[in-house]
């Protein structure tokens, strides 16, 4: 799905329109959903594993020489169901950074390592979030997982719908124009997602998300 189409159907899901609840527990619940995207998940996962291993390695040494701490940050989020887990990413920033202090939005942020900022740029900070789809925890494709205060503080009845599908590491919010603006202002598209959740829909995603990557890293 286009922006524009988006956009169009983002009306019925705004919280001042609260009176017009969008319910997509009935949503999205299809044969691909239901069996064959958690198949594709699971096997796809292991051998992205097992094929970037030694990539991994490589980073988890970077990390280690750049600066005190931990390789693999962990975080808690929320899941499918409301089901809390830890997010693993590799450890991009010092470890005196307050642990749920907003994301940095510069790369010039002074709480990010020098290896930290490739590691954004590139995206690869995210490659451990293949163990979280491994151990189930989250998808390939979904709505990005939100922080765990930020669920408990801010969300309403309307905001928990998104939790209805698993978590993704990339998705209909994260390749759209408003990726930069916190999640739970842009609940159209998770919710145009869940609706609408095809193998189409994911191929179209995985497509601007490499998109993204190769635009992000060229210019």
């Amino acid at each position: 799905m286009s922006d524009n189409q988006l956009n169009e159907i983002s009306a019925g899901y705004q919280k001042e329109n609260e009176s017009l609840i969008y319910t997509p527990e009935a949503s999205g619940k299809n044969l691909y959903s239901l069996f064959t995207k958690p198949f594709i998940d699971y096997f796809v996962s292991i051998i992205c594993l097992i094929c970037l291993s030694p990539l991994m390695l490589l980073v988890s040494v970077m990390i280690k020489l750049d600066s005190k701490g931990p390789v693999i940050f962990k975080q808690e989020r929320y899941g499918k169901g409301k089901k809390i887990f830890r997010i693993y990413k590799f450890r991009t920033m010092y470890i005196d950074a307050p642990k749920y202090a907003l994301s940095p939005t510069s790369s010039e942020d002074p709480r990010i390592t020098r290896v930290g900022k490739f590691l954004r740029k590139t995206s690869m900070d995210e490659l451990p979030q293949l163990l979280n789809i491994l151990k189930g925890d989250m998808s390939f494709i979904g709505p990005r997982p939100e922080l765990r205060n930020v669920v408990e503080e801010v969300y309403s009845d309307l905001e928990f719908k998104r939790l209805v599908v698993k978590p993704g590491i990339t998705g209909s919010w994260q390749v759209s124009n408003a990726r930069k603006q916190p999640i739970h202002h842009n609940l159209q598209y998770d919710f145009g997602y869940i609706e609408n959740v095809s193998m189409k829909s994911d191929l179209m995603i995985i497509f601007r998300t490499l998109k993204i990557l190769v635009k992000s890293n060229t210019f």
